[in-house]
């Protein structure tokens, strides 16, 4: 038992490069390929269901201990935190997290049927159930569902405006577990193999695997949306302000000066400031620097979105506030992120050894209209909120654009801006919208209806990231109407 779950360790840490910024997406294919073996083994031998458990969370450790290693970071780094204590939530974090495929690990060896078929079935769609538990138990943390591997190259891209990343998920791990259906066969005998699955051995596997691969890619070549209407200009601001300083008061003055002069150089009917971009709440502000936001948008008869902490009566709110031609609008952030932004009961302790600011806002208003800009009706989410498909899909179909505003500096140099990229690319692909990313440090860029970046500015560089966009008409044809995804 204990090299296998030594495996399950490793392919697990390995399953991390099918992510961004590596994005080698078969990975994905062959470490679940790998754990859909293992979990064979075991249920063709005790059928021990805890083994199975244990099997299914030493890989996810593996999986999340390299993947999301930025937790430290922000912990420890940002959030100047003990690096003991540090550490020791991180692990503890990932451990939380691992008690989902430990359950379709178990369940799987416990149920585990005779034949091929089933059994790439069962897995499959455990391991599906296990991530989309994972998506909304406790607040929910979706990051590196094996879905997300999947944007654009991946043939299995296709399915997402249909199925979105859950569908997505699925297809991946039946790919997985047909490679390693296959693979069990080309460690076992040939009799062994032809009396488990007839004399048609290893086509069925095969076909069945070239049949969801070549479906997905072509998929991939259907347009569920037609963009139409006038380009639209847009500016996303990147101001590169250094976490460990922004919030210092000595660096406030620079702060507004280097976001007003990004804006100033880069005009757009569109402009769109990073999450918090402005390290006050909004009320802080002198009124004359907002006035002049508003005159730099009005100079295209645009608006300039603006990612900035609003005080409303005794409530706070990690907000979107829009300037310009129409009157102001604000999108307050609905799904707050746990420890960063709300304090869950009993853990007052726990931030009180943490240096975070503004770490107890109030959640906004589930249901939110989009805010209408610069003759479009935009779809405000704010750092990982666009991790949650379900939400930002409530603001469909009314919605032309998504703009996604973040502030990654927490992280530094990790693997999480990539990988919020990559989340960003699928919401773009279920929806047939493109996707606006303005963020602090990285990575800033616009997604195409696609999938696929078409801009990014380089990360931890100041700049502005211009270019013309069309939206999305809030009817789709009626291909994409037809599948409900609109």
């Amino acid at each position: 038992m204990r090299w296998r779950l030594l495996t399950a360790l490793l392919i697990g840490a390995a399953g991390v490069f099918a992510f961004a910024p590596f994005g080698w997406f078969p990975v994905n294919w062959l470490s679940l390929g790998a754990l859909f073996g293992l979990l064979c083994a075991e249920a063709d031998g005790m059928r021990s269901a805890r083994r199975g458990a244990l099997l299914g969370a030493t890989f996810a450790f593996g999986l999340f201990l390299a993947g999301v290693s930025w937790v430290y970071v922000s912990l420890s780094v940002f959030g100047g935190m003990p690096a003991w204590l540090a550490g020791l939530a991180t692990l503890l974090f990932c451990l939380v997290l691992t008690m989902f495929p430990a359950l379709a690990g178990a369940l799987y060896v416990r149920f585990a049927a005779a034949g091929w078929l089933p059994r790439v079935l069962l897995f499959a769609s455990l391991w599906t159930l296990a991530e989309w538990l994972r998506s909304w138990v406790f607040s929910g943390f979706p990051w590196l569902a094996a879905g997300y591997a999947q944007v654009p190259p991946s043939p299995l891209a296709g399915f997402a405006p249909i199925v979105g990343v859950y569908g997505v998920t699925l297809s991946a791990a039946l790919a997985g577990a047909l490679l390693g259906e296959l693979l069990r066969c080309a460690l076992r005998s040939a009799e062994q193999c032809r009396a488990d699955q007839g004399r048609r051995w290893p086509a069925l596997p095969l076909l069945t695997l070239a049949l969801l691969l070549g479906t997905g890619a072509l998929l991939r070549e259907v347009r569920w949306t037609q963009a139409s209407g006038e380009a639209l200009s847009v500016a996303l601001l990147q101001g590169n302000v250094a976490q460990e300083i922004k919030w210092r008061p000595e660096r406030f003055a620079d702060s507004l000066r280097v976001y007003y002069q990004l804006a100033q150089e880069n005009p757009a009917q569109l402009t769109i400031l990073p999450e918090t971009a402005l390290p006050a709440f909004l009320d802080q502000i002198p009124a004359e620097y907002v006035e002049e936001l508003r005159k730099l948008a009005l100079r295209q008869q645009g608006e300039l979105l603006l990612g900035i902490a609003v005080a409303e009566g005794r409530q706070y709110f990690n907000a979107a506030v829009s300037l310009g031609a129409t009157p102001s609008q604000r999108y307050r952030k609905v799904h707050l992120v746990p420890f960063g932004e709300f304090v869950p009961p009993g853990f007052a302790w726990f931030m009180a050894m943490a240096n975070i600011p503004m770490s107890n806002f109030t959640a906004g208003a589930a249901q939110q209209p989009p805010l209408q800009l610069a003759g479009q009706k935009v779809a405000v989410n704010i750092c990982y909120e666009d991790a949650f498909g379900e939400e930002i899909i409530g603001a469909l179909p009314a919605a032309t654009l998504l703009v996604n505003i973040s502030n990654v500096a927490w992280f530094g140099d990790s693997l999480a801006p990539a990988q919020h990229l990559q989340i960003a690319q699928m919401r773009a692909l279920e929806s047939g919208r493109m996707m606006l990313r303005a963020t602090n440090t990285g990575m800033t860029a616009i997604v195409d209806v696609d999938g696929r970046v078409r801009s990014a500015l380089p990360p931890f560089t100041r700049g502005a990231l211009v270019d013309k966009v069309q939206a999305t008409p809030a009817r789709p044809p009626s291909c994409a109407s037809a599948t409900g995804r609109q």
